[in-house]
């Protein structure tokens, strides 16, 4: 599945500081696995030749400890690192199960920015850790309710706001599929993007702001909507303070 790297390896277009270095993730982590997991070679931190060929000699061993290092949090706990060493076809950490939005969220400071918001105005917002997962957890109860279950599609006709984050993780702490597209597609052409999903739910704005001018969504939201027959409900967001229409 791998092979050896050529020795003597070329020499690199850029060597970092060795002070910074030292303070970077990565060194911290060859630290780790030199104390913890027995790595042989790495005892020096930004040695990143050495790095390298155990994480290509040793292949269990390395995923193993980043596995480790990262504190992966898993709902059922794998059976072998490396099940199938051959490629394309190589089966990692089988029998696990694990929830990505958990991750994301878990070890967010409750009262430090999670999210920075900026407009083209420069103007913005911020949501905090403890903001984002009572927000990211409404979401989800939302969609909870409308039916939405592990392998069903969420898809989002959203701006690159922090509405489309939150929709994101709402739906993978569900065990969801998510897909978004912006909305300056045009209803057909994100329904033709969307409909071979046959998503589940859709969310989406009232509109967007661009080059000073707000662009009303609300009439091509409803006829996206309209478009994609396998919706159980549609999630309707107000980001640019829109009122929806009755019904």
């Amino acid at each position: 599945m791998t092979t050896p790297h050529p020795t003597p390896y070329p020499t690199p277009f850029f060597t970092p500081d060795p002070k910074p270095a030292a303070r970077s993730r990565i060194a911290d982590f060859a630290r780790w696995a030199a104390r913890h997991q027995g790595a042989e070679g790495v005892d020096e931190p930004t040695d990143y030749e050495a790095l390298h060929r155990w994480s290509v000699t040793d292949l269990e061993g390395f995923w193993e400890a980043v596995w480790q290092y990262f504190d992966i949090d898993a709902t059922t706990p794998y059976e072998h690192v490396l099940a199938e060493e051959t490629m394309p076809g190589a089966r990692w950490f089988p029998g696990a199960t694990l929830n990505y939005a958990h991750h994301a969220v878990r070890n967010l400071h409750p009262d430090a920015p999670a999210i920075t918001a900026l407009d083209e105005t420069g103007a913005g917002y911020e949501i905090t850790g403890r903001q984002l997962r009572a927000q990211v957890a409404s979401v989800a109860a939302t969609l909870r309710d409308l039916g939405v279950g592990q392998g069903d599609r969420v898809v989002g006709y959203l701006p690159n706001t922090p509405h489309a984050i939150i929709a994101f993780l709402a739906t993978a702490s569900l065990g969801a599929v998510w897909s978004v597209c912006g909305q300056d597609y045009a209803p057909k052409a994100a329904a033709d993007r969307f409909a071979q999903l046959e998503p589940a739910v859709l969310i989406t704005a009232d509109g967007y702001l661009f080059n000073g001018t707000t662009h009303d969504r609300r009439t091509a939201s409803l006829e996206l909507a309209a478009a994609l027959p396998t919706l159980k409900g549609t999630v309707l967001v107000d980001h640019v303070g829109l009122t929806w229409p009755e019904g």
